[in-house]
């Protein structure tokens, strides 16, 4: 015969090893939330900013009143059609790293609407935004910076 205690270890055994874990999401505390080079840890954004991720897994922050730049908006509405609304995971945009630096510098410098429009076009007619497709307009901006 099995003794009552032993049977009730066994059962507390049992509905632990049956039960699923409980995942959490910790926040960051004071010293943690430093921004390094590798920022898939942190799991929220800082107040007054958004976060969304390029195609290459990159983890971007932003402030958001970037949400108000029509490139934004395309690249937002391209993820949309591409992936739909996430529901429980993060937003992807589909452009790699590097665009997605390019673009948020012009966004910082308040470029032209002409540059803005070139970009708008280009973004529409490829599939996916790459750096390799945009190094003419780059080329471009640089040039303009040396003249003004």
């Amino acid at each position: 015969m099995i003794n009552l205690m032993k049977l009730v270890k066994f059962a507390k055994k049992w509905k632990k090893l049956a039960a699923p874990e409980r995942k959490r999401i910790s926040i960051p505390r004071s010293g943690e939330d430093e921004i390094t080079d590798n920022n898939d840890r942190l799991p929220v954004a800082s107040k007054g900013h958004f976060v969304v991720y390029t195609v290459d897994q990159r983890r971007f922050e932003f402030p958001i009143s970037y949400l108000n730049n029509n490139i934004f908006r395309e690249l937002l509405a391209m993820s949309e059609e591409e992936f739909g609304l996430p529901r429980n995971g993060p937003i992807t945009l589909l452009c790699d790293a590097m665009f997605m630096k390019y673009a948020a510098s012009l966004m910082q410098r308040n470029f032209d609407k002409d540059m803005e429009r070139a970009l708008l076009i280009d973004i529409a007619s490829s599939s996916r935004c790459s750096l390799s497709f945009h190094s003419l307009l780059q080329e471009q901006s640089n040039q303009q910076l040396l003249v003004c």
